[in-house]
């Protein structure tokens, strides 16, 4: 039988230094841990993949660590982190409410709750998908959620807090998981591409990264896909087919055929584009973030604001250096039509043929309104 572990099991964050993209809430728990100001119920939400469970595992297992460190870290050593660490705890439970939403499964949970803990001071209650609760078992949960007994901390996570009643919300401490920034997710993928002994560009990295769309969950399986299709060397252009993304190389082409005025070439482009499979309204939202990216550049201040490796921005700001700032405008202002367009559209490659049309002939316009 395989050995193999997914990275998301593998590299999942065990401490609060390890969390990535979530300083300031390690921070709070941290102190709130070191100046004994826990509260009784915790809230965590956010997307899918941004670390909420983990940081819920976490924090049970730091709060009943006999030896902690002077950073507020579970020392892993003691008697109340072994048996965290194997799964034997007596001390954490963890029930998923997708699955166990009934009344009858939170009064359970609420008869467990009345025993105090054998090892250590807490009793960790971490409930998962909380938001999948019934309205009854919400409010079989609300008394005791109120008034606690002094052992008991609850832990409850969820990606839809609109969904949680307010008598719930007003009786936790609400953290709010942030979307984790493409350059973290990058940088925590080099950092396993470095331990498992694989050679990744971080151009590759940063794709992944902007794939995942913020959860480093995905990241990790995205990461994972691409190290059985390419080996120990992840590349861009493994990357790119891997996941039939389009190269950033086509939007500087079609803006640079804008640009010259070049209608032909930039339809023998889209035609190259069509023929390789890609979507035509996905590659109108791309064109047309393009074309913000390379407004954005416009100013070496707000460059920063792009989510692309170092290499790449470099190409956006010399292409910026080329173009007036009215012709992005004007750009963006056809490509946002056309995304509008396309839906009702009967002949989605004309109107996208149209567009890229009037992006190269958009110097043409300028130079009629001055004569």
């Amino acid at each position: 039988m395989s050995d193999f572990v997914v990275s998301a099991r593998k590299y999942r964050p065990r401490t609060f230094d390890t969390l990535v993209g979530q300083k300031s809430i390690a921070s709070t728990l941290k102190n709130a841990i070191k100046n004994d100001h826990l509260a009784q119920a915790f809230l965590f939400c956010g997307s899918r993949g941004v670390g909420k469970t983990s940081t819920a595992r976490i924090l049970a297992k730091t709060i009943n660590c006999f030896n902690k460190t002077d950073s507020i870290e579970a020392c892993d050593k003691c008697e109340s982190c072994e048996s965290f660490n194997t799964g034997s705890s007596f001390n954490v439970f963890e029930l998923d409410a997708a699955s166990n939403n009934s009344v009858d499964d939170i009064r359970n949970l609420i008869d467990q709750v009345r025993v105090a803990p054998q090892l250590g001071d807490y009793k960790i209650y971490i409930i998962d998908e909380v938001h999948m609760l019934s309205a009854s078992a919400f409010n079989a949960f609300l008394k005791t959620l109120e008034e606690p007994p002094k052992h008991a901390i609850f832990i409850l996570a969820t990606t839809e807090k609109h969904k949680i009643i307010p008598t719930i919300l007003s009786r936790c401490q609400i953290f709010d998981f942030n979307r984790i920034k493409v350059s973290d997710i990058a940088n925590h993928l080099k950092f396993i591409a470095e331990k498992e002994g694989i050679n990744a560009e971080d151009k590759a990295l940063h794709i992944i990264a902007q794939k995942a769309d913020g959860a480093l969950r995905d990241a990790l399986s995205i990461f994972d896909q691409i190290v059985t299709f390419s080996g120990n060397s992840i590349t861009f252009d493994g990357v790119i087919e891997n996941l039939n993304i389009l190269d950033y190389d086509y939007y500087f082409r079609i803006v640079e055929s804008g640009q010259k005025e070049d209608i032909p070439s930039s339809l023998l482009l889209l035609n190259e584009i069509v023929d390789k499979g890609f979507d035509l309204h996905n590659f109108v939202v791309g064109l047309a973030e393009h074309y913000r990216n390379v407004l954005v550049c416009k100013d070496v201040r707000t460059a920063s604001l792009l989510e692309v490796s170092e290499s790449v921005q470099k190409q956006y700001i010399e292409q910026s250096k080329n173009i007036e700032s009215n012709h992005l405008l004007r750009a963006l202002g056809v490509l946002s039509q056309t995304d509008v367009d396309y839906k009702s559209a009967k002949n989605k490659r004309l109107l996208v043929e149209m567009a890229l049309m009037q992006l190269c002939s958009i110097n043409l316009e300028f130079q009629k309104k001055k004569a």
